[in-house]
């Protein structure tokens, strides 16, 4: 699996971080030089120029660069009909698969010098059968990711398809900053970031890995996946999520030398779309995305058969537990532990899914950009929705915060800074009843006065809603037992109600859905698996000798 940034990158993403600007300084061009060393064949850098002044901005990172390695040959246009300003990443004589349209600071700092490593010769890091189903691809693709350089999703798409790109001369991948080119933004009516164009058509909006890109191009890669999945031995003990929570259940089965697999709809789970990281113990500040890197690594530096992008549909229970997956294979396993986490709660009003990611929004980081000077609104008096709503202040015309409660709940001091801005407007005691549009966007929020009753209406372009997460058990149902909210119940060993199936993480009833408590109780759930294994073979071994059998050395 290709992760957003590897961790061999990550001091050079944190000096860009620092730095905010667009010209390297000279930490930063002795950090990258270092990593362009690793650059094997001759590349060349072919930009699309005009005279505008972030063409000449383009021009000047790019001849910074070049000149740092002498692998590297900057050819410059202005003939073309490329998007300017842009660039393309190519090997002398190849196809022109890689392209920027772009200044790639921030977040994408690193895309850039990923696609300028791997077209130079650099080792790829992915797995040799989604490299070799990525050759064997059938037709010509042409891929269009509108990113922004704040989106902490966005890198890990932009990396895929590049990566895709090098692997298969049929595919070209272009990134382009939604902010830079607005009016392609407003043509197509983006609203969100990524999102990624196929061809022409709309393929994908959010954060997406390269196996689940592969999963929509390839309509024979998942009954083929299937069968192989099926064909699989039973495991000692299998891990439905890939979260926090799920990692750390692994590394303690793997470490116990029993057969351990994790199936995940994506390794990382929620972690993924937390920008920053800040009171996880010994690690004083990390992101998400990198977070889950670190945890994916752990993973496979023990014997663990990580199974990505496949979803759990069914648990059967039985002396062997059988977990059926939404593509058709089964996965058997002695013991079963449930860390499926959970994801952003909905409020479920008319307009929210119909103008999801055409105004309706979950990621402040990621989206903000796209609404710069316009009106939004943040649903939610949490911590979550007042810190979007500060950050978002930072970036928009204006915010209005709704909570239902009579007062915000979120920290005093987020709330104190809430109200010192300007252009934010607190409304509580608010029930959302429908956001609008025109068919197209998102043009308003109604909402009723729970003192007054009255229905009121606010005109806006944006609503990000910020209410907390819901767990991912609609398939356990009548299977586990559940609480009220749908949480698995557990005891105090990680036991569920069913034999042999243990939970742990977000997905639970333990109280405080935090990173930290997801690792421990990942951990413990682990170690209560392996004690009923060893429990459950003792059991086996004097039932076996009650009968007459031997029991085996």
């Amino acid at each position: 699996m290709s992760g957003p940034r590897g961790p061999d990158m990550q001091d050079l993403y944190q000096t860009v971080k620092k730095a905010g600007t667009i010209m390297l300084d000279a930490n930063l061009k002795t950090q990258l030089q270092a990593y362009l060393e690793k650059i094997v064949q001759p590349i060349e850098i072919v930009a699309s120029l005009d005279g505008s002044d972030k063409s000449r901005e383009l021009q000047e990172l790019l001849q910074e660069i070049v000149v740092l390695s002498n692998k590297i040959t900057l050819i410059e246009r202005t003939d073309d009909d490329e998007r300017k300003p842009s660039f393309v990443i190519k090997r002398p004589d190849a196809h022109a698969g890689i392209q920027f349209a772009a200044i790639p600071m921030g977040h994408e700092f690193t895309s850039l010098v990923l696609a300028l490593l791997q077209t130079g010769g650099h080792p790829l890091k992915i797995e040799e059968s989604v490299a070799e189903q990525i050759r064997n691809l059938d037709g010509d693709y042409v891929f269009e990711t509108y990113m922004s350089l704040s989106c902490h999703n966005c890198p890990e798409v932009v990396q895929a398809l590049n990566v895709m790109a090098l692997l298969n001369p049929r595919i070209r991948a272009v990134t382009i900053d939604g902010g830079l080119f607005q009016d392609e933004v407003k043509q197509r009516d983006i609203m969100a970031v990524p999102t990624t164009f196929l061809n022409g058509e709309p393929f994908e909006s959010g954060r997406v890995s390269i196996e689940q890109i592969l999963a929509k191009i390839d309509k024979g890669g998942d009954t083929r996946k299937a069968a192989e999945l099926s064909k699989k031995d039973p495991f000692d003990v299998l891990i439905v999520g890939g979260g926090p929570a799920g990692a750390a259940a692994a590394i303690y089965a793997a470490r116990k030398g029993i057969r351990t697999g994790v199936v995940a709809e994506r390794f990382g789970g929620q972690v993924l779309d937390t920008l920053s990281i800040e009171n996880f113990v010994s690690v004083q500040e990390t992101d998400g995305p990198k977070f889950a890197v670190a945890l994916e690594q752990h993973v496979r530096a023990y014997d663990v058969d990580i199974m990505n992008v496949q979803q759990a549909a069914e648990l059967v229970p039985g002396k062997t537990i059988e977990i059926k997956l939404k593509n058709g294979a089964s996965l058997k396993s002695k013991t079963v532990i449930l860390a499926t986490g959970a994801r952003w709660r909905t409020i479920d009003v008319p307009g929210e899914a119909e103008y999801r990611n055409h105004g309706v929004a979950y990621c402040p980081h990621c989206d903000g950009p796209l609404f710069k000077g316009k009106r939004v609104a943040v649903i939610g008096g949490g911590n979550s929705g007042v810190e979007a709503a500060i950050d978002l202040a930072g970036i928009v015309g204006h915010v209005t915060l709704f909570e239902f409660a009579p007062e915000l709940r979120a920290d005093a001091v987020l709330q104190k800074k809430l109200y010192s801005l300007a252009n934010v407007t607190v409304i509580t005691s608010a029930q959302t009843t429908e956001i609008t549009g025109d068919g197209k966007r998102v043009n308003g929020i109604v909402y009723t006065d729970r003192k007054s009753e009255e229905t009121k209406t606010v005109e806006l372009e944006g609503v990000f809603i910020q209410i907390g997460l819901v767990p991912n058990t609609e398939w356990l149902k009548g299977t586990v037992a559940l609480s009220r909210h749908g949480e698995i119940e557990v005891d105090a060993h990680g036991r569920t109600s069913v034999p042999g199936v243990f939970a742990a993480g977000d997905v639970t009833t333990v109280p405080y859905k935090q990173i930290v408590i997801a690792v421990g109780e990942g951990a413990k759930a682990s170690l209560s698996a392996f004690d009923h294994l060893i429990r459950s073979s003792v059991d086996d071994d004097i039932v076996a000798t009650k009968s007459g059998e031997t029991i085996p050395a």
